[in-house]
């Protein structure tokens, strides 16, 4: 008997919750939008894009096609993109239209997502739920084929993180509110993976540092 296993085939829900702490697979066709809702408004979330070909099946391993913050930020020439603007992969080619952001619009484009080596720079001693592996994790149980040891960079939606005097960063609490919401569009098939950020040690899901649920519905 063949050994061989047919390539997934990717179908989102129509709504559903990103618990606290925890990664959520969804899959986005061409033409639909993703409405992503701070539910308590401070939390936020790493979002993640993986372009699915036209049978909403994963790309070639060989083909790495993901949402990529660096070719935004050029193609975009802004560090985080207005309602109007787009999101592009690493190819260069527009995966998202940001159609309506209700939030005063303070998203981030420059940080990486949280992961092990960050907690323990932290002094966290032990395990600590990261971003990285919330999404290695959704995308191992949706069977897309992800090198596990490269985490591209997310957009950090509410991540308020301002340039300083000089060019220095800082992580303060976000300015969006209970149920400020974003709607993307998405402009190629896709698997998008969000992450409830886990991090509570920094201010970054405000100063109660207390990570929350969020949700999404297709609209």
């Amino acid at each position: 008997m063949s050994s061989h296993r047919p390539a997934p085939s990717f179908e989102g829900g129509t709504a559903g919750v990103i618990e606290a702490r925890k990664g959520k697979a969804i899959s986005v066709k061409k033409g639909e939008s993703l409405k992503l809702i701070n539910t308590h408004g401070n939390q936020v979330i790493d979002f993640f894009a993986f372009a699915l070909d036209s049978n909403l099946k994963p790309l070639p391993a060989e083909t790495m096609d993901f949402l990529s913050m660096q070719h935004t930020r050029s193609g975009n020439m802004q560090l985080t993109p207005k309602a109007g603007g787009k999101f592009f992969s690493n190819l260069r080619k527009p995966m998202f239209a940001i159609v309506e952001d209700t939030s005063p619009g303070v998203h981030d484009t420059l940080v990486p997502a949280c992961d092990p080596e960050r907690y323990r720079m932290l002094g966290v001693q032990g395990h600590h739920a990261s971003c990285a592996e919330n999404l290695h994790t959704a995308l191992e149980e949706s069977g897309y084929p992800f090198p596990r040891d490269f985490t591209p960079q997310p957009l950090n939606l509410w991540m308020n993180v301002p340039v300083q005097h000089g060019g220095a960063l800082a992580f303060v609490e976000p300015v969006s509110r209970e149920g400020d919401y974003v709607v993307l569009t998405a402009e190629e098939n896709c698997l998008v993976v969000c992450s409830a950020c886990p991090q509570d040690i920094t201010p970054v899901n405000g100063y109660g540092q207390k990570p929350s649920d969020c949700h999404f519905e297709m609209i």
